[in-house]
């Protein structure tokens, strides 16, 4: 078949794709995008793209544009390519696409603890993937400008090791926090981390020896619990219900408490904080760690974090709110702890990343941080409309997370559902989620799924939504 006689659809849909992409983006990026959602949604396995010039001629592309963004993809293993012959789409088979099971063999035992249950996904892209915000719709034009004016040769201490952190970012973060948490802490009481997991870390390290206590609720955040984990403490979990409270019994004074934030991960609804004052003054623990891993975007706050306190520690994270690659997060820790975990932070992790921390720093002071968050949750709560009308229509879905600001929600199952099975099955049909029960307590019986919805928008998620309703119908009967 000769290229003029090739379909006209593959290219008028691929248009359409790229059409849909924020032009704020890179042509490359747009393109990459464009393709693999055709790619891993709508195209079938084994078709033959339309010649790369047709396809430069459409978008307006750069033959080394193009080649770029199908080079990634051919990495990727979604598409091949025959010199001289074509590029075909190539999506695995439905018994391939599970992720390997790792080899324990020879390991430690808080390495076969960690890894023989369900953690980080290897695959971090795809429907309906938890965790991740909407990094396609991100300002990168204005974070590179923000590079661009950091990195002068009058600059160059930020190619240094830091101490605590970069001292505009540690102000921009109090202010931040003074605007939407509603507390005032002083810049000394922030210590800047590579994300909550590093900061958690650093708490367990400098707070707690091998086999203390550190009381968790249940379902939990996975992340949390592995990093207490692999730090050789012992977890106790207890159940809570919104609107019902903390159900069940741990003994008094351990060493830490771990709570989340305003939004609670997983369930995905607002916490409690009466609840939480209760549990605390009930377990009088050495020190609560409230960790606001799920920036919800109300300006009224549910934490039970006092920056006046000598026992309350807030670990928070920007991944959620920009995109998960920068890696930065904070602690505002009690005055009389800060400078020892900067200095313990020093010795075991060095420090550095300061062009970073000075760009973000940059983007705080602006109000671009506000501006970007209060445009994109409005954008979540749409999206979390979308799933909920899909959702309610699903049998075995006996409650459901109420649409917010968030990038998370949860379904919960009647008992007679297996999510984990469920999980695997759903990931043969290119649906990334989490099974809920993995994250509870063993006397903890509710099942479910979280899901997010950060990697899809408009006619996509919609698309997606529908199918994924369907797929649940017929998995769940």
């Amino acid at each position: 078949m000769t290229e003029d006689l090739i379909p006209n659809e593959p290219l008028e849909s691929l248009v359409r794709r790229y059409r849909q992409q924020p032009k704020s983006l890179s042509k490359q990026v747009r393109a990459q995008q464009s393709l693999r959602l055709l790619v891993e949604q709508d195209w079938p396995s084994g078709m033959k793209l339309p010649s790369h010039r047709r396809i430069c001629s459409a978008l307006g592309l750069a033959r080394n544009t193009l080649a770029g963004a199908i080079n990634t993809l051919v990495e990727e293993g979604l598409l091949v390519t025959g010199h001289g012959q074509g590029t075909w789409t190539h999506r695995p088979q439905s018994g391939s696409v599970l992720p390997a099971q790792p080899a324990l063999d020879g390991l430690s035992d808080r390495a076969r603890e960690l890894l023989s249950q369900p953690g980080a996904a290897e695959v971090q892209s795809g429907a309906f993937v938890p965790g991740i915000p909407d990094i396609a719709q991100f300002p990168m034009r204005k974070w590179r400008q923000l590079y661009a004016s950091v990195t002068v040769p009058q600059n160059a201490l930020l190619l240094s090791y830091s101490t605590g952190g970069y001292g505009p970012l540690k102000r921009a973060i109090r202010d931040f926090l003074r605007r939407w948490r509603h507390f005032d802490c002083d810049p000394e009481q922030i210590i800047i981390t590579e994300g909550t997991h590093n900061g958690l870390e650093l708490c367990a390290l400098a707070l707690a020896d091998t086999g203390d206590r550190v009381v968790m609720e249940s379902p939990c955040y996975w992340g949390a619990r592995n990093v207490f984990t692999a730090c050789g403490l012992t977890l106790e979990m207890l159940p809570w219900y919104p609107g019902v409270g903390y159900r069940g019994e741990v003994q008094p004074s351990p060493k830490l408490l771990y709570l989340t934030g305003s939004q609670h991960y997983p369930l995905s609804v607002p916490t409690s904080r009466s609840d939480k004052e209760a549990l605390s003054q009930r377990l009088s623990p050495d020190y609560i760690i409230e960790d606001d891993y799920e920036f919800n975007g109300q300006r009224d706050t549910r934490l039970v974090f006092d920056p006046r306190s000598q026992k309350h520690i807030l670990a928070g994270s920007f991944s959620k709110l920009l995109f998960p690659g920068l890696r930065l997060g904070y602690l505002v820790v009690p005055h009389h702890l800060a400078p020892t975990i900067s200095r313990l932070r020093s010795e075991v992790f060095r420090e550095g990343r300061m062009l970073d921390q000075a760009v973000l720093a940059t983007f705080i002071a602006n109000g671009d941080l506000d501006l970007w968050y209060q445009r994109i949750q409005k954008e979540y709560l749409a999206r979390q409309q979308v799933m909920h009308d899909q959702l309610r229509q699903v049998p075995a879905i006996t409650q459901l997370s109420a649409p917010s600001h968030a990038i998370s929600l949860c379904a919960q199952f009647s008992d007679s559902v297996d999510d984990l099975l469920v999980t695997r099955q759903l990931f043969r049909e290119h649906f990334i989620v989490k099974p809920l029960s993995a994250v509870c307590a063993p006397e903890d019986r509710r099942r479910g799924l979280i899901m997010g919805v950060g990697m899809l928008n408009r006619e996509s998620l919609r698309k997606e939504a529908i199918r994924f309703r369907e797929a649940l119908k017929r998995l769940t009967l």
